[in-house]
């Protein structure tokens, strides 16, 4: 039974991701690792907490002691890495918090992983999951590749970059079996929000401003969260060893028309006149070192694994509103602070 170990687990991505494996694996021992921040939440994987190839253990990547006892104890033979602070306004704010999250837990990861199976690397694997945002800025032409030149622009995306080099570096240094991927803006169920699609969604039920930073016209790539998974789970067991995947939608939005794009959606399933909740839109004052666009080429993981994403945005985005609007608990649990629940392993 492989052993596999999944970090952040409890997150919005990585809940997918780990119920996607658990689900899909039952031959998987699957230990899904997570410190349960303000980010994490133990409801975005309720439905599988009692599968028997499931484990749920509650750790924070940035104590090695802890993280080297893991290791040792449950002998994972692969890291499937996503825990990660990763909200560009909290990492202007507080960048030593990202610093110790990003990079020294994942140097942490790294060294026990090293230490448990360093000359032994047969069927091991290190999968690191990051983002375009470690490229930097486009202007209104191109695309990142998987050998664009890293240029970072925020703290969280200096610090992101920074792990992407350490996973590289213990591939070249210790001869590490490690994949990276480099994925755009993700959305789906789940995603706590502070983000922008689940934070307006959310403002639009209750009637709240929608914050538009500077003017609305910044382009991101978005990518339905489960496509996501599918890509992970694509590049994890058919990815070649060493390298580097982009994973991206080809669906890039400005930011002012994804929004009146969902308040659109928003009016018709909420019974309001059309415009209604784009009546709530409100420009604020833009964040500093602000990216104008992120376009990812997704072309490498098409062509290599056949992958592609399985729905467009639209669709994908009246999914998204749909399990909002079908999980308002969630959202009032959020909201309330009582998700915020620890379980110890």
């Amino acid at each position: 039974m492989r052993k596999i170990l999944v970090t952040g687990g409890a997150g919005f991505i990585g809940s997918h991701v780990v119920r996607r494996f658990v689900k899909n694996y039952p031959s998987y021992h699957i230990y899904n690792l997570d410190s349960l921040t303000y980010a994490g939440n133990l409801d975005n994987i309720q439905d599988i907490i009692d599968a028997p190839n499931y484990t749920f253990i509650e750790a924070d990547i940035v104590d090695d002691v802890v993280i080297n006892a893991l290791f040792i104890k449950h002998k994972f033979d692969s890291v499937i890495h996503l825990a990660a602070e990763s909200h560009v306004d909290r990492s202007i704010k507080d960048p030593i918090a990202f610093v110790k999250t990003n990079v020294i837990g994942t140097l942490n990861l790294l060294n026990s992983f090293k230490a448990l199976w360093q000359g032994n690397w047969n069927n091991k694997m290190f999968y690191h999951i990051s983002t375009d945002e470690v490229y930097g800025t486009l202007g209104a032409e191109g695309l990142f590749t998987e050998t664009t030149p890293y240029d970072p622009n925020s703290p969280y995306s200096a610090s992101k970059a920074s792990s992407d080099h350490f996973v590289r570096a213990f591939g070249e240094t210790y001869g590490m079996p490690y994949i990276v991927s480099n994925c755009s803006n993700n959305y789906g169920p789940n995603q706590f929000p502070e983000k922008l699609i689940p934070l307006f969604i959310q403002n639009c039920i209750e009637n709240k401003p929608l914050p538009v930073y500077g003017d609305g016209k910044y382009t991101r790539d978005w990518l339905f969260v489960e496509d996501h998974a599918r890509a992970i789970d694509l590049i994890f067991h058919e990815g070649k060893t060493n390298e580097t995947f982009n994973i991206g939608g080809f669906n890039e939005w400005q930011n002012i028309d994804l929004i009146r794009l969902l308040c659109d959606i928003m009016d018709k399933k909420l019974g309001r006149i059309a415009g209604a909740s784009a009546e709530l839109i409100t420009y604020v004052t833009d964040r500093p070192g602000h990216d104008l666009r992120y376009a990812i080429d997704a072309t490498k993981i098409e062509k290599e694994l056949g992958w592609t994403p399985s729905v467009t945005f639209e669709q994908g985005l009246d999914l998204t509103i749909d399990w909002y609007l079908n999980n308002e608990e969630w959202l009032e649990r959020i909201s309330s602070g009582a998700y915020r629940v620890t379980r110890k392993e």
